[in-house]
């Protein structure tokens, strides 16, 4: 079993989503851990503010099983392929760390938006505050207190869960 971290996120009817998401994630993975869930602005272009939040989980899939399934949840959800890296969406879902995997292939782990986006970076040490980033050799929670917080606007928000 892998230790796996997904970051979740959505500007368009984000509750309704979230909550698809959560419902999708528990039928295929075992023993979720879910942090908080945070408000923040759009990164990278003028639109309605995020919601975001990371879950933890364990799988047997290997990491190009677990991508596709992630892609295949989001296209189930109105995700359009192809859409913008930098534009509304239903639904994103991105995996941050297998294990303590390091690779480059078939997608670069750990992702890169650990340690660049609050939004990612405080639900992370959130849930997993003592695990120790495997390139940075850092906890997460070090991280988090190490973060320049005035580079994002991000405030959690209660969530009304119905997956």
């Amino acid at each position: 079993m892998a230790r796996i971290f997904i970051s979740i996120g959505s500007n368009i009817h984000p509750e309704g989503y979230f909550n698809a998401a959560l419902k999708a994630l528990s039928t295929h993975f075992d023993n979720l851990c879910l942090s908080s869930v945070f408000e923040s602005e759009a990164v990278g272009f003028d639109g309605s503010n995020f919601l975001n939040m990371v879950v933890a989980a364990d799988t047997q899939l290997g990491i190009a099983e677990v991508v596709a399934l992630f892609k295949q949840i989001e296209s189930d959800n109105g995700r359009l392929p192809g859409a913008k890296k930098f534009s509304p969406r239903t639904l994103d879902l991105d995996l941050l760390l297998y294990d303590d995997l390091v690779t480059e292939t078939p997608i670069v782990l750990p992702r890169a938006e650990i340690t660049t986006n609050a939004f990612v970076l405080w639900p992370l040490a959130e849930i997993a505050p003592e695990r120790v980033h495997p390139v940075a050799q850092l906890s997460y929670q070090t991280l988090w207190d190490n973060y320049d917080k005035s580079q994002q606007k991000l405030w959690p928000v209660e969530f009304q869960w119905s997956y």
